[in-house]
């Protein structure tokens, strides 16, 4: 499916500190979590460091864990966060 997808994005922690806000609405052509990942990594070298490969990086699609291969549609929420560590 292609087009242009509005979704909410939510950011927390250290990467809601990168990113500057802790959340957005987004219109974007990406067709999966990983993709939307790759589109925000271009943002600013900020968001490039926070969503790096290299990271460890949570994401959740509709408040559901997923990968990268998660599909998106119009009305999603996608949210990005660091692994919780307890103590």
């Amino acid at each position: 499916m292609s087009g242009i997808n509005t979704i909410t994005v939510r950011y927390f922690a250290s990467i809601r500190e990168a990113m500057g806000t802790g959340s957005e609405q987004r219109q974007t052509a990406a067709a999966t979590v990983g993709a939307l990942r790759e589109e925000l990594m271009g943002q600013s070298p900020s968001a490039a460091e926070a969503l790096a490969h290299g990271k460890a990086v949570r994401m959740a699609l509709n408040q559901d864990m997923c990968l990268g291969d998660a599909a998106l549609k119009s009305g999603d929420e996608v949210a990005f966060f660091p692994p919780v560590t307890g103590g």
